[in-house]
């Protein structure tokens, strides 16, 4: 059990599948910051200065001046805001993957067209060659 376990772990599937989590996790920090810090910004200008990230509803109908006080409260909240900004991180996310995943298939395109294109080594002679220059030499004895 102990070898099957290894072997599925060295299986290279398993290790690009574990440095793409590793990575994904480092790049979600990426987008995070992208999305707070300069996009959402952006929508304020154009939305007259709200951010919309703070928007919220609380359900117990009792106005609260933030999400985190509402919160606290303990009073039952839709985070409209929240979920907004999480799905610009998908969106924002999903493109960049998309692009990603565009640009690694045309370097497999190009080295696979290359590899069409490099001509082939010349080979020794065929057996039928040698055949008949063996019959060639031959009928010359």
């Amino acid at each position: 059990m102990i070898k099957e376990f290894r072997d599925f772990i060295a299986k290279g599937n398993v290790m690009d599948m574990a440095v793409g989590i590793i990575i994904g996790a480092a790049f979600t920090a990426i987008v995070t910051s992208l999305v707070g810090d300069i996009i959402n910004p952006i929508i304020a200008l154009f939305t007259g200065g709200i951010d919309f990230s703070g928007w919220f509803y609380a359900l117990d109908g009792n106005d609260y001046a933030s999400i985190k006080a509402a919160q606290d409260a303990g009073a039952p909240v839709f985070a409209i805001g929240q979920f907004i900004m999480a799905v610009i991180n998908f969106l924002i996310v999903a493109f960049v993957v998309f692009i990603l995943v565009k640009m690694v298939n045309r370097i497999k395109d190009a080295a696979a067209r290359k590899e069409a294109a490099a001509p082939e080594a010349p080979k020794g002679p065929t057996e039928l060659e040698v055949l008949l220059e063996i019959r060639d030499s031959l009928k010359r004895e």
